[in-house]
């Protein structure tokens, strides 16, 4: 958002009403395929825009219908979002229906002039993906100058009022440099940080060597406490992902009091992701074949919201639909299996995620760890998946189990 235009609080946050009625609050929308990146991790595979990719006047009717269901965010991803010719056209008719609107970018190859045009066009927010000090970033994001392109941007942001956040991917080889990263994002001026896990989805299938193991939480989540708390002393607020967690002794640092405990995934619930084709999902990241919903050209979003089943699996979920570790934890009613998107990806089923700071400690309390092998490769198609088998092990006799700390 501008520096003019904060308040209290995001408008996507949701209240006991939303969650209720099941209003479709946050939108992300791929608004086209295309991308000038080639990164190693990325799920959609993104490259080249589809085949029949939605028009501006299908896009602007798309925007209208939202609207009536509720919506109050959309934030336009790619692929890269500016690579779409009508992309301030598009911020325009979001603003002017009274709908924030936000964008995630590479950054690369998006000047000043385009980000100044895109705040005159209504633009509240621009996150920025950053995943490493700068060999790191430009061998994932796969185009030597992306680093120095993301740090350009966020510098641009600052010098034109336009309070800019960053994401970033937590693969395996990320961890050391987080600290100075967070350095050099406070000196960018980045008022946010969001890291999320990367996920067994699309390239990172191709390239597992990339994912963290499940045990590897016993070292991150400590780590990501303490930048968490020195990010307060610097105006820099660090953000989870909804894969990032849960239950463990540092959750009370960004998910409470304020925000709550985790409850669960939001897809279906709160939240929508649409593809650049039209195709509805209840979250973005989620396996076409398995989570889409139908085209948007075809059937009234309204419609597709209020019956389809593919965006209704979260809405009367409970403990039965899990299984695994996650079916007899003490916090299964209330976190129901974590994201959606890491499980099913990882494993082909929802409900049994190894990705979660609790488990890692309840394991080790039993000298045993989880780790992910690559079984089946995926598909060369957006938002395919592999499959990988969870192998538990004993914690090698070198390696202290990880010592759970209550946190005020």
């Amino acid at each position: 958002m501008t520096e003019s235009s904060r308040d209290s609080g995001p408008r996507r946050r949701l209240s006991l009403r939303d969650q209720i009625d099941c209003v479709p609050v946050y939108v992300v929308w791929e608004t086209t395929l295309a991308c000038n990146l080639k990164c190693v991790h990325c799920g959609s595979r993104a490259g080249h825009r589809r085949a029949n990719e939605l028009s501006t006047g299908e896009c602007i009717e798309v925007i209208r219908q939202l609207a009536e269901l509720g919506t109050r965010e959309i934030t336009i991803i790619g692929g890269e979002a500016f690579i779409r010719r009508d992309w301030l056209t598009l911020i325009r008719a979001i603003r002017d229906r009274g709908i924030d609107c936000t964008m995630q970018t590479g950054g690369y190859k998006l000047s000043r002039e385009m980000i100044k045009a895109a705040v005159d066009a209504g633009l509240l927010g621009l996150g920025v993906s950053v995943d490493g000090l700068q060999a790191l970033h430009d061998r994932l994001r796969g185009v030597p100058g992306s680093y120095r392109e993301a740090m350009r941007v966020l510098e641009d942001c600052r010098s034109l009022g336009l309070i800019a956040s960053v994401n970033t991917q937590i693969t395996s080889t990320v961890m050391p440099e987080l600290a100075e990263l967070m350095d050099i994002i406070v000196a960018a001026g980045a008022r946010y940080w969001q890291v999320q896990l990367t996920v067994a989805m699309g390239n990172a299938v191709d390239h597992d060597e990339i994912l963290l193991q499940p045990f590897e939480l016993s070292t991150l989540m400590p780590l990501l406490a303490d930048l968490h708390q020195r990010g307060r002393e610097r105006n820099l607020v660090l953000l989870p992902g909804n894969n990032v967690g849960y239950f463990g002794p540092y959750d009370v640092l960004w998910r409470g009091p304020d925000r709550g405990y985790y409850s669960g995934c939001p897809a279906g619930q709160n939240a929508i992701g649409l593809e650049a084709d039209g195709t509805l999902k209840g979250c973005p990241s989620l396996a076409t074949d398995r989570y889409g919903a139908g085209d948007v050209r075809d059937t009234p979003i309204a419609e597709l919201w209020a019956t389809h089943p593919a965006l209704q699996f979260n809405r009367n979920r409970g403990v039965e639909d899990l299984w695994g570790f996650c079916r007899s934890c003490y916090y299964a009613e209330a976190c129901r299996g974590g994201c959606t998107w890491t499980a099913d990806s990882l494993l082909g089923r929802r409900g049994n995620n190894p990705y979660c700071h609790h488990r890692v400690l309840t394991l080790a309390e039993r000298g045993i760890r989880e780790r992910v092998v690559k079984v089946e490769e995926a598909p060369s198609l957006p938002f395919a998946t592999g499959r990988f088998a969870l192998v538990e092990e004993p914690i090698p006799a070198a390696e202290t189990p990880p010592v759970e700390v209550h946190c005020a």
